[in-house]
């Protein structure tokens, strides 16, 4: 195996980004499948290949991406289209279109993020669009960096196994790797990726998403690789499934708390997709309560409320009176968002109720986070997004009052709602006072989701700017740091 150049940075991809106009990346990925389609192509694409195009981490595609860009941009090569020539991006003469691959083309089992993340610079797989396949071509295999190189001597399980570290978070050399004679994936291996799906919620309650959102991303593929090394048990097969969607979910939290929708929407989709495949209806009502909520913040109500409920169906078999409670909450933000204020209340009141029921033995880990709390802080989101600030600042001020301090992120999530939901209801004075106990947050919190909300308060609050401790509170968060 011959060494490959030394990475550089990825340069954005201006040319693709023109052809793709008005349209958002997952309209667009839309248009590249019915492309394919035409010329009876398969490939698998969404909003994170389009994006990745774009930011340059795809330098050149592989052939049947090749074939689908050329039939939709007639009369233009690949480097019309901004990508580099192949024989650049391979170090090696490019193949001529009779060497191509052809139609019959190995197959092997499909492991959801191989399409998109197991390999960072190049995209080096033929992708069928059906979960049930995953075509790839032996001569099309780039060696794209060490950790790739990696891989290939040490073995799928081993690289995954270092990947996952101690905490999930911390990332072993690809020599070390190479050296764990790691071979079938076991309970061991299963047990950290657990533990690394723990570690992340608890640096996100404590810190925020900013910070941790492309850290988590190598555990993510790792989680995937021990899933394709395949084990020797069907529970042991079970727990790496669950695992690995459930850290699809976290890391798409990361990303979606960080403002990066698309990514976000994709990291629910895979989870969504590994539910499907292992038959996990906890996993799919999570993966569903998370697309709920993403749908709602990225101004999608409708598309909202018909996940909150799908998460309900695949919920209800489970016996969560808590889970239960917590997707009628996200239905309510749905119809909160399309100015529905009875479906929102009567959504709301059936959260109240099942909440009352109290915890029970089947509620799933992942709601640690879900008590008295955050049931106010989602129900004053609801009021906000209706316009009923006096009612919205009472439910926030209650949220952050009653949470456990062990939950920082919450705490100034909570109290931004608060200083918001104040400044629009004229109450500038006291939304300032509210907004500095965020800023105060702020050095152990990295929320952009946070930074936004503050941001739009300081808006509201500028024609207050005489109130009492406005023009402090306006003065301090002109001077804050932006996030990059």
């Amino acid at each position: 195996m011959t060494s490959s150049p030394s990475p550089r940075p990825p340069r954005p991809n201006l040319a693709f980004r023109q052809l793709r106009g008005q349209r958002s990346p997952g309209e667009f990925a839309a248009a590249v499948r019915r492309a394919a389609r035409e010329i009876g192509e398969r490939v698998s694409c969404d909003a994170r290949y389009i994006g990745r195009v774009e930011a340059g981490e795809i330098r050149c595609p592989n052939y049947a991406y090749e074939r689908v860009f050329l039939h939709m941009f007639p009369g233009r090569t690949l480097t019309d289209l901004g990508f580099a020539p192949r024989s650049a991006v391979r170090g090696r003469g490019a193949r001529t279109a009779d060497d191509a691959p052809p139609t019959h083309i190995t197959s092997r089992p499909y492991a959801p993020s191989e399409t998109h993340e197991a390999h960072e610079t190049y995209d080096t797989y033929e992708t069928h669009e059906s979960y049930g396949t995953h075509a790839y071509d032996e001569q099309n295999h780039e060696e794209s960096d060490v950790q790739r190189r990696a891989f290939m001597t040490g073995g799928t399980a081993t690289v995954a196994a270092a990947s996952l570290g101690p905490f999930g978070l911390t990332f072993a050399g690809p020599a070390a790797a190479a050296e764990r004679p790691v071979h079938r994936t076991g309970s061991s291996e299963a047990g950290a990726l657990e533990e690394a799906v723990r570690r992340i919620r608890l640096l996100d309650d404590r810190h925020g998403a900013d910070g941790l959102y492309r850290r988590a991303a190598a555990p993510l593929r790792a989680a995937y690789a021990l899933l394709d090394a395949g084990t020797t048990r069907q529970a042991v097969t079970d727990r790496l499934c669950a695992g690995a969607g459930e850290l699809a979910i976290s890391v798409g939290w990361l990303a979606h708390d960080s403002g990066r929708f698309d990514d976000a929407r994709s990291h629910y989709a895979e989870a969504l997709a590994t539910a499907r495949m292992s038959g996990d209806p906890a996993l799919e009502a999570h993966a569903f309560c998370n697309t709920a909520f993403l749908a709602r913040d990225a101004g999608r109500p409708r598309e909202a409320v018909r996940a909150a409920q799908a998460a309900q169906r695949a919920a209800r078999p489970l016996g969560s009176q808590r889970l239960m409670s917590l997707l009628a909450l996200r239905e309510a933000g749905g119809w909160a968002g399309l100015a529905d204020r009875a479906g929102c209340e009567q959504a709301l009141a059936r959260a109240q109720a099942l909440f009352e029921r109290g915890p029970s033995d089947a509620d799933p880990e992942w709601m640690t986070f879900y008590g008295e709390a955050e049931l106010e802080g989602l129900e004053a989101q609801c009021w906000s997004t209706l316009g009923d600030w006096p009612r919205a600042a009472r439910h926030a001020r209650r949220a952050a009052e009653l949470q456990d301090p062990h939950f920082t992120r919450n705490i100034a999530l909570y109290t931004a709602e608060l200083a918001d939901d104040l400044a629009r209801g004229g109450r500038p004075d006291e939304a300032a006072v509210a907004g500095q106990r965020v800023m105060d947050l702020l050095d152990e919190v990295q929320s952009s989701r946070i930074q936004t909300m503050l941001a739009g308060t300081a808006r509201v609050l500028l024609p207050h700017r005489r109130a009492s401790g406005v023009s402090a509170f306006l003065d301090r968060h002109a001077s804050m740091p932006r996030m990059a």
